[in-house]
Formats: structure tokens, sequence, C-alpha cells
């Protein structure tokens, strides 16, 4: 003890503070919540380096961490050994000039990517035309969805005259240029407001551009908005209300990406960015029957995003066909050097790739439980069969490594320290739900876990990176059904790639949904797998009735 007190009082502490606030007995129940118990000997011993302890959170409490303030470590997805080609091939896109525009104009809602920029390229349409489309949509129906924060309006007209300008002096940057988009509301944009899907930050504004977002203006494409969050990116309640399926307005949009899914299978955007965490991505691109890319872990930088979790976010666009998702893609991987996270990889898409040379297997272990064989899964592997693929069953790497929930463990601690002065400062007051399954309850029991669950967690997600890793070495890409396993939870831990796309319609007329996981910085090829699904079928080509 006279350790501590010589310490304390070098340092200037108050020692009965911690005194006051700290018994030994509670220690002893401090201890039941971490599933450990110490002998009396053993409390006695402890005591004094516990109210180190305490006064040293007190010295770092005063220190301001903001949200944008990294960990000095980096999650990596690749293993010892592992190596990956480093040079980008040209990607020949195949814009037809005979794309025309439709009869009905409102029909342009829910032509692609691919058909738009052709329309641009060719001037048959200019960008201004397109953009003003679009924004007179967003107009029309984002209140029935509740999608959008705010429209950039003027930001758009802007962009989209210069656009035009460029495009007609024979400068076309390629298939987006001139092309409308949302963001999710946590991409910082300079003179935007920033809400981050919550109440204590409605009015934000972040002076500051995203990665994401210069390197869409670098493509020339034309922001018109920002697109709603669940608040602090979980599900899809937000400040202002609830985003809607468009599928079905009883229904929510599911998140936290629920804006930029909604919006984009509505046809009131060509496209939007998302971001994922744990299934924010492709869970409302499942729901409201969109096409969702969860590429790599650090395959696109982070910087001027709100951080939730410094080893599990990603960036990742949201569109109606898995080509959009490929022309997106290519467009923003990379990094600016400030996400030390992110690397630049080669993106070697070909768009006539199709599925020769393509080893596809499906996760057995996974549709063995879908005993319904009339389900829209099984039809997948049926339609991929059709199309000359011999699946090879697999087993995904869940059970025997997958027994306790590691992603609650790290999502938890994680995004706890992201919203650190959140809790401690009472803002989480503010917030308009919450329950015991909002991020406010979330973040207070995240307190009272202790660092070595968290680290222990992590190395336990170091075996799973293995597994995941040895499982595709012999394929490019697995199908896994989306629901009756631990895919998503598993792959957003070891940064694998995924896509979600529609499959068709459930007993209850709403979108259903599968997911192809690739090898890491393999989005081509699970892109080029999930474009031969589409190309068979009419799924991805479906609209909500309401939006047409």
């Amino acid at each position: 003890m006279q350790r501590l007190f010589l310490c304390l009082a070098l340092l200037g502490f108050q020692t009965t503070k911690a005194q006051d606030s700290i018994r030994i007995a509670d220690l002893r129940s401090a201890a039941k919540v971490i599933d450990l118990s110490y002998t009396q000997k053993e409390l006695d011993t402890m005591y004094g380096g516990v109210l180190e302890n305490f006064e040293n959170y007190r010295l770092m409490h005063k220190q301001h961490l903001d949200n944008s303030v990294p960990m000095s470590l980096w999650q990596n997805p690749v293993l010892p050994g592992m190596k990956f080609a480093s040079k980008q091939n040209p990607i020949v896109w195949n814009l037809s000039a005979t794309v025309s525009l439709p009869a009905n104009k409102q029909e342009l809602a829910f032509y692609s990517v691919e058909q738009l920029a052709s329309l641009l390229k060719n001037k048959k349409i200019s960008s201004f035309e397109l953009t003003q489309f679009f924004i007179d949509r967003l107009k029309k129906y984002s209140d029935t969805l509740q999608c959008v924060v705010s429209l950039t309006e003027e930001l758009a007209m802007q962009q989209a005259r210069a656009a035009d300008a460029e495009i007609a002096k024979g400068k076309y940057r390629g298939t987006l240029h001139g092309i409308p988009y949302g963001l999710k509301d946590l991409f910082a944009v300079k003179g935007t407001k920033t809400t981050w899907g919550a109440a204590p930050y409605k009015d934000q504004v972040i002076e500051e551009d995203a990665f994401v977002y210069t390197k869409l203006k670098e493509a020339g494409a034309v922001l018109v908005a920002k697109f709603t969050m669940g608040a602090l990116a979980m599900g899809d309640y937000w400040f202002g209300g609830r985003t809607k399926n468009p599928w079905n307005l009883k229904n929510g949009s599911s998140g936290s990406s629920a804006g930029s899914a909604s919006a984009t299978a509505a046809g009131l955007i060509p496209f939007a960015i998302g971001t994922e965490t744990w299934g924010s991505i492709t869970s409302p691109s499942a729901t409201c029957g969109a096409t969702g890319l969860r590429p790599t872990f650090g395959s696109i930088s982070r910087s001027g995003a709100m951080t939730l979790s410094w080893s599990l976010d990603k960036i990742g666009p949201i569109c109606r066909s898995a080509e959009d998702a490929a022309m997106v893609f290519a467009a923003i991987h990379g990094t600016d050097g400030k996400d030390q996270s992110a690397v630049n990889m080669p993106f070697n898409y070909q768009p006539n790739a199709g599925l020769k040379g393509k080893k596809i297997a499906y996760a057995k272990n996974y549709f063995d439980k879908i005993t319904d064989t009339s389900r829209n899964e099984w039809k997948v592997l049926d339609t991929y069969r059709k199309l000359g693929v011999e699946l090879i069953p697999v087993n995904f790497p869940d059970s025997g490594l997958y027994n306790y929930n590691i992603m609650d463990v790290v999502i938890s601690a994680e995004c706890a320290a992201a919203f650190d002065e959140f809790t401690r400062n009472g803002i989480d007051d503010q917030m308009t739900r919450q329950t015991k399954f909002d991020w406010p309850n979330s973040f207070r029991i995240a307190r009272l876990m202790p660092a070595v669950e968290y680290i222990n967690a992590n190395r336990q997600r170091y075996l799973l990176m293995q597994a995941v890793n040895k499982l595709m070495e012999g394929v490019d890409a697995v199908i896994c059904p989306n629901f009756g396993g631990n895919q998503s939870a598993i792959t957003n831990l070891t940064g694998h790639p995924v896509i979600c796309f529609p499959t068709g319609f459930g007993r209850n007329q709403l979108p259903t949904s599968i997911t192809l996981v690739g090898k890491l910085y393999g989005e081509a090829s699970i892109l080029s797998v999930a474009k031969a699904f589409q190309d068979a079928t009419q799924w991805n080509k479906e609209h909500p009735a309401l939006f047409k």
C-alpha cells in the first residue's frame, strides 16, 4: 500500500476519492460479473492496484477523443504466406450504343447503371435531366419511405452541369460520369449535415470530404441525397422515424444502411453507398430486394466515415444488379493512406467472364437445415446446375469454431469505445430509442467487459480466419443461405467479401435473397457468379408496384 500512496501523492491524487468509491466487497461482486472468483487474500492484494487503475481511468476520462481518432491496432484479414495479384488490368465495360430512352419516362427509374451510362455517353439524355428526374422522385416518395435525411439538390445540379460540360467536350470519365447516387448519412461531405441517424447529432456538420465521396466525385458521379441510417448504425430506426420496405410499407427496411437499400430498390436512385459492421449492407439489401456488395475488409478507405468498430467497419455499394455493383466498386476501391487497415488491391473484373472455370460450392451444413426443398434457396442451386455448374458440397466452418458469440464480444467492446464520451457524459439519454437492444444500453453493458475477454475473442477470430481461408482455397464462391447459420458473423470477423442478391419472393410476397462468399479480394469472382444468376433470371429486375 505504501507504493500506492506514494504514486498517488506524486500525481497529486486524493486517495480518499477512490477508497470512498470502491470497497473490497465491490471487487468480489465485480468478479462475479466476469465469471471469476477471488480469495480474501487475493482481494486484499488486488485492492491497491484497483485504486491506482481507478484514478488512472479518471485521468483518461478528462481527455477528449473525437470519433475520428483511431486505435493504434489495425485489423488485417491477410494471413502469413498469402499472396495476391498486384496488377490492375483495364476493365472494358459493355456500354451498348443501342440503349434508348423509354416511351414512359418513369421507366428510367429502374434502368441499370450500365443503361444510364450508355444514354449519357451517347448524349441521349443529359446529366442535368437525369439528376432532376431522380430528385423529383426523391421529393415524391422519400417521405413515404422515410429514407432521406437531406437532399443535396444545389450541389447535385452543380455536379450535373459540370458532367454535361465535360461529356460535351469529349472528356468522358467512365461509367459513373453524370450518374446520380446517394450516400448513407455517416459519410462527411463539406457543407452538408452528417447526422449519423441519431438525435444528438442531427445538426452536426463535419467539414471534411470522405474518401468514398471523393472517389465518386472524381468518377463524375452526382450526389443527390444523404440517406437515412439506423441511429449510430443500428437497425432502421433513426431520429425522424423508421425507414420503410418499398415492398410493404408496414415493414421496416432493416439496417443500418436503411435508406440506401430502400431508395435503391424503389428506383429513387440508381445506386447508393452503405456500410457494414455486421449485416448493415446485406440485411437491408436482402430485405428490400437489392443487390449488396460487402467487399473484403480494408478494400475501401473509411476516412471521413463515422467509426463504429475499427476492426469490422466496411464500405460497399447497394445496387440493383451485380454488374452495377462492379461498376461502383471499380470506382471506389482503394485507399488515401488515412485508414491504416485499407489497401490498394486490384479489381480485375471481366464483364463477360461468365461461369467458365469457376469452382462454386454450397454450404451443405446450412442447406441441410432447410428441410422445405421448395424454398428459393434450393431453387438457386438448381439454377446454377442448369447453367452447367457442378456444385461442390462443403461444410462452412461454424460448429466447433463458433461455439460462443465471438462477434458480440468484439463489436460491443469496440463500439462502446468509439462512443465512450457518449455514454459517460449522458449524451445517450438524447437518443430516441432506449430499449434493452438499442445502443445506449449496449454501450453501458460493454463497459463491464474485461479487456482480456476482448483480446481472447480476437484470438478465436484468428482461428476463424484460418478456417475460412482454408475452405476458400479450392473454390471461387460458396453459396450460403442468409439465415440458419453464423456465416454473416463469421465472414464479417474474417473480412471475406460477400454479395447478396434477390432470388424471388417468399410466401409473404416479400423478396428472398441468397449470399455468395468469396476469397479475400475476390470480389470479381463473386460478382461474376452473381451476374450469371441475374442474367438467367428476372428477380433483380422486379420492382415494387407502388414506385413504378
